[in-house]
């Protein structure tokens, strides 16, 4: 599953703008009836105003084996959370590494590098490094309703976890982390899981998907 556009909302539209093109450096357009558009990679990310939006979160695919070299240019930029005292933590299951760290509107945005996939065109690491969104948060009261939607609609399975309190969803390309917010917060910090609203397009086996997920239900577009 790749995750090829992904739609959230903002209370910091200005902030939002600046900290995607001016600290991450990525391509941005400008701000244009309350929205603007990020180019990350493979995908593309929409912010659109909103006073009342809560925190997201959000994963980027980096290259293989890079974390060490994308930390080092994360922390000239921004403060990274840490895990028990670790700015790197290890999901051995997944052959993968994070990072993760804020935005301005508090999303917990996460450098995931996995060490069979994506291996990098150059030595150093920038923000032309980034490969694509990998993983969007999807936080609930019914973990297995919002999982048999995907199956069933879009022929995703489960990549680990329950369907009770955690399940990601999808493959190593692309994963919604669908968890069960009465029960369980966002890493590294504990951060309270929120069912905040998205629109998001996917393509799964060369077909391309459209879902939207408002007041807890997902709805395809």
């Amino acid at each position: 599953m790749k995750i090829e556009f992904l739609k959230l909302y903002t209370s910091n539209l200005k902030a939002q703008h600046h900290f995607y093109g001016e600290v991450l450096e990525l391509p941005v357009d400008g701000i244009s009836k309350g929205k603007f558009r990020v180019e990350i990679g493979f995908s593309t990310l929409e912010f659109e105003e909103d006073l009342n939006a809560e925190p997201y979160h959000v994963a980027f695919h980096i290259p293989a084996l890079q974390e060490e070299k994308a930390l080092k240019w994360l922390r000239k930029k921004v403060e990274i959370l840490q895990d028990d005292g670790n700015e790197i933590i290890d999901f051995p299951a997944w052959q993968a590494k994070s990072i993760y760290f804020y935005d301005k509107d508090r999303n917990i945005l996460e450098f995931i590098s996995r060490s069979h996939m994506y291996h990098p065109s150059s030595e150093e690491f920038s923000a032309a490094s980034i490969v694509g969104i990998s993983e969007v948060g999807l936080a609930t009261s019914n973990v297995e309703e919002k999982f048999n939607f995907l199956n069933d609609n879009f022929g995703l399975t489960k990549f680990t976890g329950d369907y009770e309190h955690f399940c990601a969803t999808g493959d190593d390309e692309g994963l919604f982390i669908i968890i069960n917010k009465e029960q369980k917060d966002w890493i590294p910090v504990g951060d309270k899981a929120y069912a905040s609203p998205f629109e998001i397009n996917i393509s799964v086996q060369n077909a391309i998907f459209g879902a939207s997920y408002k007041h807890e239900r997902l709805t395809l577009l």
